[in-house]
């Protein structure tokens, strides 16, 4: 196989005799990223004096005849510098992001350029051109290939028309023939700690991107993206396949930048976690009045199946029952509840169902403070889209949780910004689901409050797929992405041995911990409580400490962490740091170095010992 390998770099090498190369460094000094142009255009990426990504060919190819990145000629060059301070709308990780990074762009004869971005933390590059008609993309190539034959985190897919939420599996390079994909982000183990996370950035107007293997590179990767949909197919009420694809990726304006191809490149699993990359990359805030964006906890009925219990009314899909769950929003201090399936005619958003009064629950709501969030799927809000965005607003509605996109094709994009934008006229945040991973859309509508795009706890209710090594491999790979909303919280626990997956009546794997720990590790500014009222009432204990914990942060600092084993986070909002670990099917022991702390007197009692798919958290704040 090296062998084989060596001669494709040979080739490489050959086939751009003339080539011309242009440098890059990160603002350290530790990352090199080094530009070839000639014949063709290939990149490559070092770090710490190490190959990261060996010379990988990258090109993108027009309607009109221009092959971008082919028989190149450099017209001019413009570097820059960047080092600011960025305060998000609604913040995640952190409430204020440092932006610093070397940039450089290369523009060509033919209108079009490249641009590379280096970061302490990785490296970025994207196509731009400024021509003056639309245009059509007939082909991209997104190369990265790798040195070697290292182990990676693979999302496998089966379809293009999918939820992206997916196991990950621990497979070498080698074995990802033409024949296999995977949705992005992806993540390869470069050995001794190294890790690379590609994805990718700013997704407008264009497909998302998978990768598949190479035929000529066993040890390489290479973008994959659905053809633009000429035709669908209708087949339920949440379900619209594509019957037949353009030859073509996208049809869009011939003055643009597409969007970025992101490599993440840690030293360690920590910094992966930390990382706050895709956001960086993303283009800025269209918003004008962010006043009525508020984050905050939900109280979600559809996976405890409306169970709740010890009340003087049957329990189901009714104005009672939200009631009782907007009775215990109140009551804990919970900013949200969700009505999810059932609350209106399948077909149609504005048709009630007769056993829900609607008015009535949003006018109990307002006179308990809590707001209410109404889910719908895609294809019946987009059928009405102007009239029912206005019915909500009109009747007081909070948000709406956007389900069954199930596609990345451009025409989907397309609809993800276009519901962000007529929802922020109307003041609703999003919470998307069936959904590709994030690329950044939050920071221009920060409305856009959290996405699914993840196999979370839903998944305990027919199968096993989110068990604890899952759930310790999620932050260092889909939560780098962005927000994730997992839905966690489940009060009824079980051990690996007597698990059990029942629909109505669902359990988690891990233990209790394990679910209130997510509460810190995971992002999701507006995060769910999964389980019934009913439950949570029995949990004193539970609800203390779910109550007040916050769901935005000021900071984070990841203090130990290994992919897939586990991981301890220490999170702070106002005086409080919040400390949360979680730990796979194997027993951990782990130690808390407070360093970090401010001086001062503070309380707090650690002993973090970690059972069998476990968990623990801990709140201190300044004695005073």
């Amino acid at each position: 196989m090296k062998s084989f390998f060596t001669t494709l770099l040979i080739f490489i090498v050959i086939g751009s005799v003339n080539a011309k190369t242009y440098t890059l460094t990160s603002p350290d000094g530790t990352i090199e990223v080094k530009v070839t142009t000639g014949d063709i255009t290939t990149y490559s990426v070092m770090m710490d004096n190490e190959t990261v990504i060996a010379p990988s060919t990258i090109s993108m190819e027009l309607d009109n005849g221009l092959k971008m990145g082919e028989q190149v000629r450099v017209r001019k060059v413009r570097r820059r510098s960047v080092d600011e301070l960025l305060s998000p709308v609604v913040a995640r990780k952190y409430n204020h992001i440092r932006d610093r990074f070397n940039e450089m762009t290369l523009f060509f004869k033919g209108r079009y350029s490249l641009t590379f971005r280096a970061y302490d933390d990785g490296v970025a590059w994207r196509w731009g051109i400024a021509l003056r008609d639309p245009v059509k993309v007939a082909n991209e190539q997104a190369v990265f290939n790798f040195p070697e034959d290292h182990y990676i985190w693979f999302p496998e897919e089966e379809s293009l028309h999918s939820h992206q939420e997916r196991e990950y599996k621990y497979i070498r390079l080698s074995a990802i023939t033409p024949s296999r994909f995977c949705s992005t982000g992806t993540l390869v183990d470069l050995g001794n700690g190294k890790k690379v996370y590609i994805s990718e950035a700013d997704l407008f107007d264009y497909p998302g991107m998978f990768l598949t293997g190479i035929k000529e590179n066993p040890y390489g990767l290479k973008g994959k993206f659905a053809g633009y949909p000429l035709e669908t197919e209708q087949t339920s009420d949440r379900n619209v396949i594509v019957t037949k694809q353009a030859p073509w990726l996208a049809q869009t304006s011939g003055n643009r930048s597409f969007p970025w191809r992101v490599m993440i490149i840690t030293r360690n699993d920590k910094e992966l976690v930390q990382s706050e990359m895709i956001w960086k990359l993303a283009r800025p805030l269209e918003l004008k009045d962010v006043s009525w964006i508020k984050p905050g906890k939900v109280a979600w009925d559809w996976w405890n199946a409306l169970n709740v219990y010890g009340v003087d009314f049957k329990s189901g899909v009714n104005t009672d029952t939200y009631k009782y769950f907007i009775d215990f929003a109140h009551q804990y201090g919970l900013e949200y509840i969700i009505l999810d399936e059932g609350w209106y005619e399948l077909d149609d958003v504005l048709k009630i169902r007769e056993n829900v009064d609607l008015p009535e629950i949003l006018r109990y709501s307002k006179s308990k403070d809590v707001g209410v969030i109404l889910w719908v799927t895609w294809k019946a809000l987009d059928d009405q889209i102007n009239k029912a965005l206005e019915q909500f607003e009109q009747w007081g509605v909070k948000g709406i949780k956007v389900d069954f996109m199930q596609r990345d094709d451009q025409w989907m994009v397309d609809f993800y910004w276009r519901i962000a934008r007529k929802a922020s006229e109307h003041h609703l945040l999003v919470d998307y689901h069936g959904v590709y991973k994030p690329t950044g859309l939050r920071r221009a509508f920060p409305n856009v409050i959290t996405r699914e795009g993840v196999a979370g706890l839903e998944n305990d209710k027919w199968g096993e797929k989110a068990n604890p090594e899952h759930n310790v491999t999620l932050p260092f790979i889909r939560m780098v992405a962005g927000p994730m909303d997992y839905t966690p919280g489940a009060m009824i626990n079980a051990t690996k041995k007597n698990f059990r997956a029942v629909w109505n009546k669902p359990m988690s794997q891990g233990t209790r911990c394990h679910q209130l720990a997510m509460y810190v590790v995971y992002e999701s500014p507006l995060q769910m409580l999964a389980d019934s009222p009913s439950n949570y009432l029995k949990e004193k204990d539970a609800m203390d400490f779910l109550s007040p914990v916050p769901t935005v942060w000021d900071t984070t600092i990841v203090l130990d962490a290994k992919v897939s084993d586990y991981i301890l986070v220490a999170r702070k909002s106002g005086n409080k740091w919040y400390l949360g670990a979680m730990g796979d099917w194997d027993a951990h022991d782990l130690q808390a170095n407070l360093d970090f702390l401010p001086e001062g007197d503070f309380i707090l009692q650690i002993n973090i010992h970690l059972a069998p798919g476990g968990g623990w958290v801990g709140v201190t704040s300044l004695k005073r």
